[in-house]
């Protein structure tokens, strides 16, 4: 991911460290959007560096990958369940694969500490509740709009994940396929509504 984004803007995200502020600044410098624009929203409202690496990818790199790619290491704040990268600090060993454009599969070896996972998903928590707060209720997305999914739940911490993982889980990883976008790329279909049964049916637990 790193080189793929390095490639494209010129942006070396490794040469940031910590320094979120940095990192943004020369990210919407890179990609030349104005302030009142959504994507630069989106990027000022990013916690972390890692944070700022996805959207610039999602930005300017995911768009252009139409061969079939695997996109490789991604940031450990974006991949709260992935196991930490065994040469690269910061990174973990996670990859998904992109063709024409959409990301159509995502894999990684599983997170196996049960601490190190706690501390994510706390951290996860922390961040959402920031991001509501700092959005507000009048700003959060109604249900059927656009990244309404993004702020408008609520996140908890799963003590019954966390509890097995303590009695213990031997070393696994997984790949999960979407099948809807599978069958977009197969009939050409430039919207997810076209190719599942019921596009706008909400499921009530």
């Amino acid at each position: 991911m790193h080189n793929l984004v390095k490639e494209h803007t010129g942006i070396d995200f490794s040469s940031f460290g910590d320094n979120v502020e940095a990192a943004k600044e020369s990210a919407i410098k890179a990609l030349g959007i104005g302030s009142a624009k959504k994507d630069d929203i989106l990027i000022q409202s990013c916690p972390s560096v890692g944070h700022v690496l996805n959207e610039v990818f999602e930005t300017a790199v995911e768009p252009t990958l139409m061969q079939p790619t695997f996109v490789l290491d991604y940031p450990i704040e974006i991949s709260p369940l992935a196991k930490p990268h065994r040469r690269h600090s910061g990174l973990t060993e996670r990859f998904e694969l992109f063709i024409c454009g959409r990301e159509l599969a995502n894999a990684f070896s599983e997170l196996t500490d049960p601490m190190d996972q706690r501390a994510r998903m706390e951290e996860q928590i922390k961040q959402h509740d920031e991001k509501r707060a700092a959005v507000g209720p009048d700003k959060i997305p109604a249900e059927g709009e656009e990244n309404a999914d993004d702020n408008s739940y609520e996140v908890t911490l799963d003590e019954d994940f966390l509890t097995s993982l303590e009695y213990g889980m031997p070393p696994a990883s997984g790949m999960g396929l979407g099948i809807d976008r599978l069958v977009m790329l197969l009939t050409n279909s430039a919207s997810i509504r076209d190719v599942i049964a019921f596009p706008v049916l909400k499921i009530q637990q």
